[in-house]
């Protein structure tokens, strides 16, 4: 049976200063549309307030036009996406961005994971009079098997270099069991940068960190992350924010200011701030630290420190933007 979701329109902001954090209280959740089937992303063409691109997992973006839902999709991929068919399934068609100069050229991005488990970066052309791209046109730039069915990774963005940056996932089961986190000889648990507008696929910028170190994949632009489900660019400043999805205590939040190659933000060596497994020592120095944690495991938290069962302050973080406008004065 369809298991139709309902998305809604909420904005949460979490002020960050040194280590004291303030929610603004004004703020309310309203309901934007219903009847899609597993919305994972949502975004916009540059200056069209009126449409709204929506990413369902399952392999179709859909267009929200003036409140309402489009007869025809932007794009559906259905056929050749992997069809999340359990609650927690982590396939499916994750990511989409826009190429800078969408409204000029119609170039698309998606990220999904297909039918034999391979991690796909692909890119399409949408019409500009139907505003619908051909789903038969596909140019694949990056594609990769997954070695387990979870920590896929999912975000595209395009960073204010015009540079496309792509989050993988460290492969997946639990624990890194395969210690990819920590090894830049694979592309796992990092987020990758590439040149889409160059010699097809696509080229490396030349100013990737590892690019011309041996055996290193010069795609990446940092690494040790968990699983980087979203990220985003700060319009202003160019810095980088990631939600790294934890293991079975931490959430965090990770920073970059703008162009920062060669980051390590610490898994599976460690797990937020702290070192991973529990009870470990490791070693911190060079590590990128998360500006803000919180425990995802009431009871993990409750045999480490006696905490309550309702001390864990939720589930896997998702991410979030910088937000400079006047339009909504809580924020």
């Amino acid at each position: 049976m369809k298991i139709q979701l309902t998305i809604w329109w909420c904005w949460i902001i979490i002020y960050i200063a040194l280590n004291s954090f303030m929610y603004a209280k004004e703020l309310r959740v309203m309901k934007l549309v219903e009847g899609l089937h597993k919305p994972v992303y949502l975004t916009a063409p540059e200056n069209n307030s009126d449409t709204l691109f929506i990413v369902e997992q399952h392999g179709v973006v859909q267009r929200l036009i003036n409140g309402e839902v489009a007869l025809s999709p932007l794009l559906n991929i259905r056929h050749q996406v992997h069809q999340p068919k359990m609650p927690g399934d982590e396939r499916g068609l994750l990511g989409f961005a826009l190429h800078p100069q969408f409204s000029k050229n119609g170039r698309i991005f998606v990220n999904y994971v297909n039918k034999k488990d391979s991690t796909v970066i692909s890119e399409y052309e949408v019409d500009p009079k139907t505003i619908i791209a051909n789903a038969k046109k596909e140019k694949i730039i990056l594609k990769f098997q997954q070695p387990y069915s979870n920590h896929n990774g999912g975000q595209l963005a395009f960073g204010p270099d015009g540079f496309l940056y792509i989050a993988v996932g460290d492969g997946g089961y639990a624990g890194d069991p395969h210690e990819n986190g920590q090894n830049i000889e694979t592309i796992f648990g990092t987020i990758l940068r590439i040149d889409i507008d160059g010699k097809p696929p696509y080229e490396i910028p030349v100013d990737n960190p590892f690019l011309n170190e041996k055996r290193a994949k010069g795609e990446i632009w940092c690494y040790g992350l968990r699983n980087a489900w979203r990220f985003s660019f700060d319009a202003e400043t160019g810095d980088l924010y990631i939600g790294d999805v934890g293991q079975s205590s931490w959430e965090e939040i990770d920073y970059l200011p703008a162009i920062s190659p060669g980051a390590n933000f610490g898994w599976n060596k460690m797990e937020g701030a702290h070192c991973y497994p529990p009870g470990e020592d490791c070693e911190k120095d060079g590590l990128v630290l998360p500006i803000f944690e919180y425990p995802n495991n009431a009871n993990y938290m409750k045999t480490l420190i006696g905490w309550d069962q309702n001390d864990a302050q939720g589930c896997s973080v998702t991410g979030g933007y910088v937000y400079r406008g006047s339009q909504i004065p809580e924020l």
